[in-house]
């Protein structure tokens, strides 16, 4: 079964970067949609950016990490990449990626429904303060 592992997270001041990663237990991702998520406590989790599966896929972004955030897929590692530029004290909040076969892609905005993916990693702290 796949187990998705997020890492990259940490302390960083308003206005500076941080790239995530989300790794697996050897199963090719290239294989799934991947979606990264974030959570506040007290707060739904909601979509920042996903990725369709296959080398190529498509990216899809919320209007708020829009220009700042960039998914990507690096298949030397088999990580699926999340840069985050410009980060801001509302960016703050565990994140998470998630994962469903290609076969059960979902499209455009269905990216962005948490209840489309099969597979979560446990979530990596990012904390934007100064």
């Amino acid at each position: 079964q796949l187990l998705l592992v997020e890492s990259g997270g940490g302390l960083v001041q308003p206005g500076g970067s941080l790239r995530l990663s989300c790794g697996s237990n050897g199963f090719p991702l290239d294989y799934y949609a991947i979606g990264w998520f974030r959570q506040v406590p007290g707060k739904e989790r909601e979509a920042v950016a996903c990725i369709e599966s296959r080398s190529g896929g498509r990216e899809n972004y919320v209007e708020s990490v829009l220009g700042r955030f960039a998914i990507s897929r690096e298949l030397a590692q088999n990580t699926i990449d999340l840069q985050m530029n410009s980060l801001k004290p509302e960016d703050t909040g565990v994140y998470y990626c998630a994962a469903v076969p290609f076969s059960r892609t979902p499209f455009d905005s269905a990216c962005f429904n948490p209840d489309n993916y099969e597979f979560w990693g446990r979530g990596t702290q990012v904390s934007v303060s100064s």
